[in-house]
């Protein structure tokens, strides 16, 4: 069966049937884990990947980030279930593309959202989960940032101010949560994945230009960098693990 150093743990990915979550939630479990995806909207993609899993047992269930009582129950639910959880990944986000000099289509609503998702729906997914992280040997959460939190250019201003928070947060979190539950954010650049490929052309192939390794991340590379922090970075806590190519220095 290969190197299984997650067998006999159970791991969530929020939003885990989306390209970077799906190839996170393949990474886990081929590690071993068991895997709880959730989904917002499509119920069918996220079975079809759960039954496409190597291994066993793995779930899925609809609970929106933004909704602390859909989260509370999928707690419950892992509780009465697996009976454990030993890692969170935090990856459910939105965004739109805005020009940042742009500020009228920057509207209220969509920085509301942004922000109620991909900062607010991470702290409070932490909070549900907590109690069973915190128990056992300890658990993980994960967050998946983005390099636009360091840099400020990304897909509109809300947006990469809501990494900037998350980065925050995981700090934040990783004081507050210690020893029992280690927080770390993992921090890709461009993602050739689904958002990469609704962008012109042109604008991908400068980011591929100006990133010193030559290519923008795949959902693997991601994924490859959460593994890492489960199985060997395991004195690292409040961290920002960069998966970007050096795009900052490009």
């Amino acid at each position: 069966m290969g190197w299984q150093p997650l067998r006999g743990q159970v791991a969530l990915v929020t939003g885990g049937a989306g390209g970077i979550g799906s190839a996170i939630c393949r990474a886990l479990a081929a590690a071993g884990a068991t895997v709880v995806i959730t989904f917002n909207r499509d119920q069918a993609r996220a079975v079809a990947l759960a039954a496409d899993l190597p291994g066993e047992g793995h779930l899925v269930a609809q609970a929106a980030v933004e909704d602390s009582a859909a989260l509370a129950a999928l707690a419950r639910r892992v509780a009465e279930g697996p009976g454990r959880l030993d890692l969170l990944v935090n990856n459910a986000g939105i965004t739109r593309g805005v020009p940042h000099d742009d500020l009228e289509a920057l509207d209220d609503d969509l920085i509301d959202s942004i922000f109620r998702v991909n900062v607010r729906g991470a702290i409070a997914c932490a909070r549900a989960m907590r109690p069973l992280l915190a128990a056992g040997e300890g658990g993980l959460v994960v967050n998946i940032s983005s390099v636009a939190g360091r840099t400020g250019l990304g897909s509109n201003i809300a947006y990469c101010a809501s990494k900037a928070a998350l980065d925050n947060v995981t700090k934040s979190l990783a004081r507050a949560l210690a020893p029992q539950i280690r927080v770390v954010s993992v921090s890709p650049g461009w993602v050739e994945g689904e958002y990469a490929l609704r962008m012109p052309p042109p604008l991908i192939q400068e980011q591929r230009d100006k990133t010193p390794l030559g290519r923008i991340a795949s959902p693997e590379d991601v994924a490859a960098a959460v593994l890492v922090v489960a199985t060997q970075l395991r004195f690292t806590t409040g961290a920002v693990i960069p998966v970007d190519g050096g795009r900052p220095l490009g």
